[in-house]
């Protein structure tokens, strides 16, 4: 049986890939600090599910939902600094390494885009402590020479589905009438179905010739004022209350998050995914949030 190894597979998104796979007859074992799997400080356990597997999914990292203080911020850079060097040094330690490593990155990389979209050959990189957490990400991952492991970094936009994920308090927000637009409105926001992510990764599975960085998201990003729209017409609402830069900052304190996860213009189309002939599931928005708000 093929074997897959789910690093941080307890969340939303891992939780789905379990699924897909043992639906497909994979074998999945999970690295995680949660539950009874393998534990991240179990080196010679993560050397051994390693070895003779098909893949290695990463999606291991601290939530960026919260409050950019101190703690938190060293907690998000080492979650995934760590947890990727952990499994590099693994598979150095491996006779028979996985044929594949996916590491998980963000499109958050991009800087702030509302002139033109950003693609993995002309895309700017920004700046700031998330992009700075992305490119720290993406060079630990990329440090590592595997000659018989192919490496691919998934620069993922906001991923959408039923159980888990940010639909859930966009849906609470529409549902109260306050599912109007966030900001100005114009900012960018690109998304993906997970159903869609999960292929995406079966694709690049599939093509060896399909290694660093893909951009993982929807070909068809919308302005932040479409979407909440498309949001407000799939559940049934008619209005929505606007919510101004200055009362998203006070809202975020006392949620506790960050402006940036809604304010940033995120304008991000998967040009090599297109180039390389991957269909999408859920190419259009409506479609999607008709499935996952179902």
């Amino acid at each position: 049986m093929r074997k897959v190894i789910l690093a941080g597979g307890t969340g939303f998104i891992g939780t789905y890939f379990e699924k897909r796979f043992k639906e497909l007859g994979f074998d999945v074992l999970i690295i995680s600090r949660q539950g009874n799997h393998i534990s991240w400080e179990d080196r010679r356990g993560i050397v051994e599910a390693l070895e003779g597997s098909e893949l290695l999914v990463n999606l291991a990292g601290k939530s960026v939902n919260c409050r950019y203080n101190v703690k938190n911020k060293r907690e998000i850079m080492e979650s995934r600094v760590s947890t990727t060097t952990i499994l590099g040094e693994c598979i150095l330690a491996c006779e028979k390494p996985p044929k594949v490593w996916m590491n998980a990155s963000t499109a958050t990389i991009y800087r702030h885009a509302e002139d033109r979209p950003m693609t993995e050959e002309n895309g700017e990189i920004g700046s700031g402590f998330s992009v700075d957490v992305a490119t720290n990400w993406e060079e630990t991952f990329f440090q590592f020479d595997l000659p018989t492991t192919r490496q691919v970094a998934l620069r993922t936009s906001i991923v959408l589905g039923k159980d888990g994920g940010v639909m859930t308090p966009y849906r609470n927000l529409a549902k109260f009438g306050l599912g109007g637009v966030q900001g100005s409105g114009k900012q960018m926001f690109s998304w993906i179905h997970v159903e869609d992510v999960f292929q995406i990764v079966m694709f690049l599975y599939e093509r060896n010739e399909l290694e660093g960085v893909v951009n993982c998201t929807s070909p068809n990003p919308i302005t932040n004022q479409a979407f909440m729209k498309a949001v407000r017409e799939t559940i049934g609402v008619k209005i929505g209350l606007p919510s101004p830069k200055w009362l998203l900052e006070i809202g975020a304190v006392l949620i506790r998050t960050e402006t940036e996860l809604v304010l940033k213009s995120r304008w991000v189309v998967p040009e090599r995914l297109l180039k390389a002939g991957y269909s999408f599931a859920f190419p259009n928005i409506e479609e999607t949030l008709k499935d996952v708000l179902s």
